[in-house]
């Protein structure tokens, strides 16, 4: 996603030393992995964090407000410290189930957007229509009182190689409820110019 970013600002004659990455992995393989794709293309990783605590618990961009957020979190994770965060300022829509981190994602991406940030995820399909544990009522806030849902791309099965599950985008954009951005039910695909 990084080096998409990294064409899209290129030919749009922008420059990469522009674009600031942040982000944070806590598989340390995969940490080393991202730091040398992005170093192999002279793209400064040094706010990519490894963290094998996991951004739940130990967030280590705690202050970030980012214009564009991407992500690839882990899809209905149940292992991701829930019944340690209950009270978490960063569940503005309810709180997630301790069972499935998908909502628990979608909030933590919008607590780091900045006031006009936008924010594409992919999530399991399931999130869509899920209604356990208060997720349905989640989903519910996100439209209706966050008005924060650009749209949702509904993706077919056996499209990713680690997963058979369907999966869905998620673009999100923090300005349709500052008033920068007319409330409006079409969809409009962002080019992938996101940065974390």
């Amino acid at each position: 996603m990084f080096v998409q970013s990294e064409k899209f600002v290129e030919e749009h004659q922008g420059k990469i030393n522009d674009i600031s990455i942040y982000g944070q992995e806590s598989n340390q393989t995969t940490w080393r992995l991202a730091k040398m794709n992005l170093a192999i293309r002279g793209i400064d990783s040094s706010q990519v964090k490894w963290n094998n605590e996991g951004s739940f618990l130990n967030d280590a961009h705690k202050d970030l407000k980012a214009d564009y957020v991407i992500a690839n979190p882990p899809f209905n994770d149940s292992d991701w410290s829930g019944d340690l965060l209950r009270n978490d300022g960063r569940w503005q829509y309810g709180t997630p189930p301790s069972g499935s981190a998908n909502f628990a994602w979608l909030q933590h991406f919008i607590y780091h957007l900045s006031p006009t940030g936008k924010a594409g995820i992919v999530l399991a399909k399931g999130a869509l229509t899920s209604k356990s544990s208060g997720e349905g009522g989640i989903r519910k806030a996100l439209v209706a009182d966050g008005n924060l849902i650009d749209c949702i791309v509904n993706l077919p099965a056996k499209l990713f190689l680690n997963t058979q599950i369907p999966a869905a985008l998620w673009f999100m954009n923090q300005a349709r409820n500052n008033g920068h951005h007319a409330k409006t039910k079409s969809c409009s695909l962002m080019p992938a110019t996101w940065g974390i």
